[in-house]
């Protein structure tokens, strides 16, 4: 019977199904207009990858919760399964740029963060994290180029907020990198 459940993909089905409650409940969450909370988005996913353990996408989604939840140690497992899975997992890879960034390890976030620029471009969150890696490696003018490529995309998506904190850095980074330009003298 197991056999037949597999061979109709119906575990792949109600796998989904929890998947796509999980990222709802998130969406939910993230509005604060639900009386569910991130653990319950992760229980959700936690039900997709014992129905589905083999799908990369889950384990990035649930390491992705885990840091939404500040819980560090199980969302570097969870992205790190993820990239066992499947080594180009966007979300996997944005997620240890993240985890590589906040512990100041710039290459190895510069690393994961063009990993998951190559897999997704079109993420201006990616761009973003590039462009703040670019500059803690003092790299201003790399790191404005990005951060316009970021801010245009911001931009297309409506997310106002991302947008200003983008046209901020462009700022920062241009005076910074004309501070780092030869003296033309």
């Amino acid at each position: 019977m197991a056999r037949l459940v597999q061979r109709l993909g119906l575990t792949r089905y109600e796998a989904d199904e929890h998947y796509k409650k999980a990222l709802m409940i998130l969406k939910n969450v993230e509005k604060k207009n639900s009386t569910q909370t991130i653990d319950d988005a992760i229980l959700e996913i936690t039900y997709a990858i014992e129905l589905l353990p083999t799908n990369a996408e889950y384990y990035a989604a649930r390491g992705y919760f885990y840091l939404l939840d500040s819980m560090v140690r199980e969302a570097k497992a969870d992205f790190e399964q993820a990239q066992k899975i499947y080594p180009h997992e966007m979300l996997a890879n944005y997620g240890l740029g993240v985890l590589a960034y906040r512990e100041r390890d710039w290459d190895r976030a510069l690393e994961h963060f063009q990993n998951a620029y190559y897999a997704k471009p079109e993420r201006p969150e990616t761009l973003y994290y590039l462009a703040l890696t670019y500059h803690r490696k003092q790299q201003n003018a790399q790191a404005s180029a990005l951060m316009n490529q970021a801010e245009a995309l911001f931009e297309q998506a409506s997310n106002n907020k991302q947008k200003r904190h983008a046209t901020s850095w462009i700022k920062e980074f241009d005076k910074l990198a004309q501070k780092q330009l030869p003296d033309q003298t």
